[in-house]
């Protein structure tokens, strides 16, 4: 499933906001240097649909405010 997070880096407090099903807005507090702003927005991708930090992979938007994160969701098959 493909999440699209438009991410303000280097903030006072960290906010994630719900735009839809597959839209955030969110501001941390990591700068965009050394790839630490992505990498706390992974990890609260994680914490928000609840899966392991190899769940969530970045797709697009490397070097941008708007990014597309990849998140693969547990299924349960029930039988």
């Amino acid at each position: 499933m493909y999440v699209r997070v438009r991410v303000t880096p280097g903030a006072k407090k960290e906010v994630v906001e719900k735009l839809d099903d597959l839209r955030y807005q969110m501001t941390v507090k990591e700068p965009a240097v050394n790839n630490l702003a992505n990498t706390r927005v992974k990890e609260l991708l994680c914490d928000v649909y609840r899966v392991e930090s190899g769940k969530v992979r970045l797709i697009a938007g490397h070097r941008s405010p708007n990014k597309i994160f990849d998140v693969e969701l547990k299924h349960h098959n029930q039988t």
